[in-house]
């Protein structure tokens, strides 16, 4: 078995679940695999007691220690890499799609070093779009005639697999720590307002324009350090076109 510790930098996020019963069977898969970080977000309807019926006594402390908010950005600002759940392949097409077995290959190349965070989406409707956008990567789990999976089923699912692929983790492999969610989402402001500045981009819907962006750029596992890079530069063609600007002069229009 790999180190323990490791299994402290994978959360489970559940975002808007609709049944206490279900945190709690989803604490019990987590117990199950030897997860522990559990985050609610804006539960509908959250019964501690119901929650601790389906949890059993072995995973109650999962519960007592789970992180309840309603606020799923500032959680996510601290984790490295994102994933989200869906059910639904038509979502979000443009963002990599990954089985549980392929994710948890990934994870085990960066666990060391990441916090990694887990989406599933309430019960019904499962993530919304604007909620799958901020992962890097999504994640669905191949059935046969009915694709809906029970919240506690899914969890156990994706546990499952990392756990197994921890086990096979070759000691010697070099993990890269990855860009968190607040530098990554702090760049795309910055880059939305430069290309925003120089008519890349159309003003109107800017977000939709820059969800291309988004979509190469989580593809590529960006470090803090590619992310500072990527600011130099736009701060250095932010400069320019105000350096132009003093001179009266419009560096796009008038750069033949």
């Amino acid at each position: 078995m790999k180190d323990k510790n490791l299994f402290d930098n994978v959360s489970i996020v559940l975002v808007r679940p609709k049944y206490s019963a279900n945190i709690g069977s989803s604490a019990r898969a987590m117990k199950n695999m030897g997860f522990t970080k559990l985050i609610v977000v804006n539960p509908l309807d959250y019964e501690k007691e119901k929650a601790k019926k389906l949890s059993t006594h072995a995973a109650q402390d999962i519960l007592e220690n789970a992180v309840f908010t309603d606020n799923l950005d500032l959680v996510l600002k601290d984790f490295n890499f994102c994933i989200g759940t869906t059910a639904r392949l038509g979502r979000q097409r443009n963002l990599s799609m990954s089985t549980p077995y392929q994710m948890a290959q990934n994870i085990k190349n960066l666990i060391s070093n990441n916090k990694i965070a887990i989406l599933f989406g309430p019960e019904n409707k499962g993530l919304e779009n604007l909620e799958l956008k901020k992962c890097h990567r999504l994640l669905t789990i191949d059935t046969e005639e009915f694709s809906s999976l029970n919240l506690s089923q899914a969890v156990m699912i994706v546990t499952y697999e990392i756990s197994k692929a921890l086990k096979k983790q070759p000691e010697d492999f070099h993990i890269p720590t990855l860009a968190n969610r607040f530098e990554l989402d702090s760049m795309y402001e910055h880059l939305k307002d430069i290309l925003m500045k120089i008519d890349f981009i159309h003003p109107e819907n800017p977000d939709h324009w820059l969800d291309n962006f988004r979509t190469f750029f989580s593809r590529q596992d960006m470090r803090a350090k590619d992310v500072n890079i990527l600011r130099g530069v736009l701060r250095q063609i932010e400069w320019y076109g105000n350096y132009m600007y003093e001179l009266g002069k419009n560096p796009v229009k008038d750069q033949d």
